[in-house]
């Protein structure tokens, strides 16, 4: 189901994708509209699923962690893709994990301290999940850019 969104709604994203943490009353005294109206215009976009949470980002080098990779994972033919994801989630240093089509069965982001975490999570935990065939992995040197779609597209009329 697509939802279009009118000018207030997509006002009031741009303001939260900027600063999440921004008060609804800054927001709404700042779009010249009722702190209510920014309300009821965020319980909507959350209930229909658009906003889908706030959350923070952490920076993951300060953390420690100072290997990416983008790992590709090829599985054994009939392996059941979910029990392998819920084997995948079990490794905190898997930070996401997508369906994908061609090549591989699932596309992952990886973090690792060093060459040595990353070799490890690779060769001693990810490639011993059973129904992983192989994996195949690019080094992440860094985000380019990440950003949300142009929901300013889905105004009305």
């Amino acid at each position: 189901m697509k939802t279009t969104l009118d000018s207030y709604d997509i006002r009031i994203l741009e303001h939260l994708e900027k600063d999440g943490k921004k008060p609804f009353s800054q927001i709404a005294e700042e779009l010249d509209i009722s702190n209510t109206m920014v309300h009821q215009r965020v319980t909507r976009l959350k209930k229909e699923g658009i906003l889908k949470h706030h959350s923070i980002v952490i920076d993951e080098k300060l953390l420690g962690f100072e290997w990416g990779a983008f790992t590709g994972i090829t599985l054994h033919d009939g392996s059941d893709t979910y029990q392998v994801i819920e084997e995948l989630k079990k490794i905190p240093e898997v930070t996401e994990c997508y369906h994908i089509s061609g090549v591989y069965t699932l596309f992952l982001r990886i973090v690792a301290r060093d060459n040595e975490h990353m070799r490890d999570l690779l060769y001693t935990k990810i490639e011993e999940i059973k129904g992983v065939q192989k994996t195949e992995s690019m080094v992440d040197f860094g985000c380019a850019f990440k950003r949300n779609p142009p929901f300013g597209k889905s105004i009305k009329g």
